[in-house]
């Protein structure tokens, strides 16, 4: 049977493309499931805010009236003024090892970022850094983390055929929390740049302790991020949603806020108890039962996930990375965590790489971004 695609345009729709995607993954050790209902709101203009600046569009392709694949494409307004890059995004992107399969939903995405005036098209991307991206290249026998795209081995090789060339890389590690304590020149550095720059960490009993300070971790998160590669600035109500969605979870223990002398935010480290296990477990639905899967991975973690590192940039390059990661070591020693999963890393960010020489790390996962460029 011949492959039609048709967008999809109503909630059932969207409810078919995830049943593919767990199916197609069945059986896969390392995916680990998105939430469905987060998932079934992402392009409900009603829940999530960035579609108020985002043009986005979803294509089933279907075989003997089963879905076989999807892709989503998204032009983001936010990102051309800031940039100046005509280029369209792909994402959401799912389909069997089928060719006729894959090339229908890239001519759908396509031929409709052609039609909005386009230049050339990226992906897998979000609406978003804080959307999953970056299309998994290695590291596929390894477990996923929450917040980062898993994706079938056979997607690389069907969208390099179609034209698509290396746009960026990130890099993703295993590092072994050190059984000796914290490393030396770690804790070295960091002494140094709390007593010279007159810095203290926030010290926080409850997840309410950084309540006051969420408009500053954004507007750090915002300086220190906008040179990287297609960063887009968030809009207010985007902040609220993603504060109210994942500061929830936070755990003081693993995430660090650092104040200079006037008590105004100079860096922020943000890493969770890996969730991947609990994910799987729960199998997509927070409630009834799989909520309590959540709090489990929770409170006795093996795993930490590392999100994210930002520093004020009239402070970097001073080793606040390092006052971050002291305070993060330390209680996952105490907590008795084995290892953390680094969130993704350019590739070409050589202040981040080259931090990692004082733990045990290995790269163990790289994710690419693809561009094509139309004629």
């Amino acid at each position: 049977m011949s492959v039609t695609v048709r967008e999809a345009t109503k909630p059932s729709d969207y409810r078919k493309a995830l049943k593919f995607t767990f199916e197609l993954y069945k059986g896969n050790p390392n995916w680990v499931p998105p939430l469905i209902s987060e998932e079934m709101e992402t392009f409900d203009p009603k829940k999530n805010p960035a579609l108020e600046f985002c043009d986005a569009k979803t294509w089933l392709a279907e075989r003997d009236g089963r879905v076989v694949g999807r892709i989503s494409g998204i032009v983001n307004r936010r990102f051309i003024e800031q940039w100046e890059h005509r280029h369209a995004r792909f994402g959401w992107l799912e389909f069997i090892d089928d060719a006729e399969v894959a090339d229908a939903l890239f001519d759908a995405v396509e031929d409709w970022a052609r039609g909005l005036g386009m230049d050339a098209i990226v992906g897998p991307m979000g609406f978003t850094d804080f959307d999953k991206e970056g299309l998994l290249i290695e590291g596929f026998d390894e477990l996923s983390t929450f917040a980062m795209l898993y994706n079938q081995p056979w997607y690389r090789g069907h969208i390099e055929r179609r034209g698509y060339r290396k746009e960026i890389d990130w890099i993703e590690r295993q590092v072994k929390v050190p059984e000796g304590g914290i490393p030396e020149k770690v804790m070295r550095v960091s002494e140094l740049v709390f007593k010279r720059k007159g810095l203290h960490a926030l010290e926080v009993k409850h997840r309410r302790d950084y309540t006051p300070y969420i408009p500053q971790i954004f507007d750090v998160l915002a300086e220190s991020y906008a040179h990287l590669y297609g960063y887009v600035s968030l809009t207010e109500p985007l902040k609220k949603l993603i504060a109210d969605r994942y500061f929830s979870f936070i755990d003081p223990d693993f995430t660090k806020v650092v104040l200079d002398s006037e008590g105004k935010l100079a860096a922020v480290g943000i890493s969770m108890p890996s969730l991947s296990r609990a994910a799987q477990k729960a199998k997509g639905r927070l409630f009834p039962f799989g909520i309590f899967h959540f709090l489990a991975a929770m409170k006795k973690p093996e795993i930490l996930d590392l999100y994210l590192v930002a520093v004020r940039p009239d402070l970097q390059n001073l080793g606040l990375n390092s006052i971050l990661m002291n305070e993060i070591t330390a209680n996952a020693i105490r907590r008795g965590v084995k290892y953390a999963e680094t969130n993704a890393e350019l590739e070409n960010n050589a202040a981040i790489q080259s931090f990692w020489k004082f733990y045990d790390a290995r790269e163990h996962k790289r994710r690419r971004v693809y561009r094509k460029d139309f004629d």
